[in-house]
């Protein structure tokens, strides 16, 4: 659990850093940074998506989540409150910047993907439940941390002090995995794991176009599609 904290703690320090610097930005910087943003999410995003179909068990999963989790996400309007929300904060504050869009991408980035997954299963594996610095079980979350530290100070200087509220978002995500390894006592099952990266992948891909300006993904509504594999692998009877 230390590699989670630990985690928790890059993203607040990176997060302050780049928002601290935000205003010393200019303009063209802050385009050159969305750029950059937006092709690293594709990068990533496709970095979660191909290693992983070839190992599904069921290729079709991801088109289903996407499918049920873009069908929940639309009828509870998840886009439309978080726009309608970013709209007052915008207000509020004179500006035209997307603050919890950005948050939504940070989150995506901070949590999708095996280091952030895999990680806190194996923190719990490890002889002391890692709790301890020199863990060999907390290696994947220190380098997870290591990565968080620069997008975080990327993302923060790109949004703003808002990104500072994925780090609580991170810990419970990694918390909950950590829970997951503790309740099935020798981890979480590899194929819900694959499929979460893949459905992940996709949602990470989804918010690099948006963040590019190629098309307007509603990347909220489809945020329920990463509970599609997990109910799927309770129900199958895999955890428990």
């Amino acid at each position: 659990m230390l590699g989670t904290i630990v985690n928790t703690c890059t993203i607040l320090l990176g997060g302050t850093f780049g928002a601290l610097i935000r205003t010393g930005i200019g303009e063209k910087y802050k385009h050159v940074l969305f750029d950059g943003l937006g092709l690293c999410c594709l990068v990533l995003g496709m970095n979660a998506v191909l290693p992983n179909m070839p190992k599904s068990e069921f290729p079709v999963m991801f088109i289903l989540s996407i499918v049920i989790g873009g069908v929940i996400g639309t009828k509870l309007d998840l886009s439309g409150r978080i726009d309608r929300l970013n709209a007052k904060i915008n207000q509020r504050n004179g500006n035209e910047n997307n603050a919890l869009q950005g948050l939504v991408t940070g989150v995506l980035l901070y949590c999708i993907g095996t280091f952030s997954i895999v990680g806190p299963v194996l923190s719990f594996l490890s002889p002391s439940h890692g709790w301890t610095f020199n863990e060999p079980g907390n290696t994947f979350l220190y380098t997870n941390a290591t990565l968080d530290l620069v997008t975080s100070a990327v993302l923060a200087a790109t949004y703003g002090w808002i990104m500072l509220l994925a780090a609580p978002v991170l810990f419970c995500w990694q918390g909950f995995f950590y829970l997951i390894a503790y309740l099935c006592g020798d981890g979480m099952p590899e194929p819900m794991r694959i499929e979460l990266s893949i459905v992940g992948g996709v949602l990470i891909l989804s918010s690099g176009i948006s963040i590019l300006g190629i098309k307007d993904i509603k990347t909220v509504n489809l945020l329920p599609s990463l509970l599609v594999p997990v109910v799927f692998y309770l129900i199958k009877g895999s955890i428990f």
